[in-house]
């Protein structure tokens, strides 16, 4: 029986089970892929403490911290893949894709989110290449540079918004006729005269050469098309949590995110927590990840030193 069981490698992953170590807690990590979504990232520049890092270096970087703390109180499984979940009122069972099962007195899920892909021709060519799905990660890439936003709910303007900052341009491509955003943040991203934004737009195609050079789309009004000359092309048309193993063993939002105490990153289970992209937490990024898993930890060593008895 260990103390608890922690799944996933990304940066919430790793924080929690660095510090669950240096409390000396009985723990199992279970890794399916290092380093999160940031691992695909050219140059992350947002990284507290980094001011640039390849995205597999930031990987390489999380894996080499939390080996340093494997011993007898911290094991690590790696590659490995959660695959359901067992909760009961003294414990949490973790079955893995091999059919082995791990139980635990606590479990901390962080097993992250994926970006939601954009499935045009040469969406796959030009991944890094210039299309990218993390504009915290990659922005600053694209400086004085002509760029295009897909995507119109908070998550697409908010990006704009990021980009208006340095970029040149910002268009912002939608396929219906009005935004998901909220009110405020479409008039901030309008009002500035670098933004356009077209609706009603159907994407046909990424083009370029070494790089992204344009991205083609037709109107749904005229069914004229036409290529808009970009060299940056961020993608933000929403993220899909990696929570299909846990099934219906916890409450989730309409969304497949876990429901969580914002105070303590507890789920209604006293005995699991969540933190990072999985849950329903306002934002995410990966110093984010990374706190909440922190917070969350510290809640468990708490959680789990009141239930047991005191000593004579």
């Amino acid at each position: 029986m260990y103390d608890l069981v922690i799944v996933g490698g990304g940066p919430a992953g790793v924080a929690a089970a660095v510090y669950a170590a240096r409390k000396r807690l009985k723990t199992l990590l279970i890794v399916e892929e290092w380093g999160g979504q940031s691992n695909v990232s050219v140059d992350v520049q947002n990284w507290i403490g980094t001011p640039s890092i390849t995205g597999i270096d930031l990987a390489k970087n999380f894996r080499t911290h939390v080996e340093k703390y494997k011993d007898n109180f911290l094991e690590i499984l790696f590659p490995a893949r959660a695959a359901s979940l067992e909760p009961s009122e003294q414990s949490v069972t973790v079955i893995l894709k091999d059919g082995k099962r791990h139980e635990a007195k606590a479990l901390l899920i962080a097993s992250g989110a994926r970006r939601r892909q954009l499935e045009i021709p040469g969406a796959k060519e030009y991944d890094q290449k210039g299309l990218t799905y993390c504009a915290s990660c990659d922005g600053p890439l694209f400086a004085d540079k002509d760029v295009a936003v897909v995507g119109a709910g908070n998550a697409g303007f908010e990006t704009a918004l990021q980009l208006l900052a340095y970029c040149k341009s910002v268009t912002l491509l939608t396929r219906g006729d009005s935004f998901k955003a909220d009110e405020v943040t479409v008039a901030a991203a309008t009002a500035n005269p670098k933004m356009r934004v077209i609706k009603n737009a159907e994407l046909l195609g990424v083009v370029g050469e070494q790089f992204v050079t344009g991205l083609r789309w037709k109107s749904k009004e005229n069914g004229k098309e036409e290529t808009l000359p970009v060299e940056g092309i961020f993608v933000e048309i929403g993220l899909l949590p990696n929570t299909e193993w846990i099934g219906k063993a916890l409450e989730m939002t309409e969304f497949n995110q876990i429901k969580v105490d914002p105070k303590t990153q507890r789920t209604w289970h006293p005995r699991i927590w969540a933190a990072g992209d999985a849950t329903d937490g306002l934002y995410h990024q990966n110093n984010i990840a990374a706190g909440d898993a922190v917070k969350a930890l510290e809640d468990i060593y708490m959680s789990l030193r009141r239930s047991q008895p005191e000593r004579p």
